[in-house]
């Protein structure tokens, strides 16, 4: 399943930088999106993902977006985590 992931940042957010160096350092491609130089981005951040703060991410996968407001790496592994929803009721 292909995943994506767009992460909406800011000039001078030590959070956002966290968040990249984590993706950079699973290899994860992310498309970002700097709401300062952006008003579009900071227009769908505020609107379509009811957030104020940075980093935003969403996690797009199978149709479904999941949104991580602020630096939550823990969350962040759960979505990403290979097959991690097909393991659920399994049992015989």
């Amino acid at each position: 399943m292909t995943v994506r992931v767009l992460m909406f940042t800011q000039p001078g957010c030590l959070s956002c930088e966290l968040m990249k160096v984590f993706l950079e350092a699973r290899d994860i491609a992310f498309e970002e999106r700097n709401i300062s130089a952006d008003r579009e981005a900071y227009r769908v951040m505020i609107q379509k993902y009811e957030s104020e703060e940075t980093p935003t991410l969403v996690v797009v996968s199978g149709g479904a977006e999941q949104v991580i407001i602020g630096f939550d790496p823990e969350r962040l592994d759960q979505l990403l985590a290979p097959d991690s929803s097909s393991d659920a009721g399994t049992e015989s």
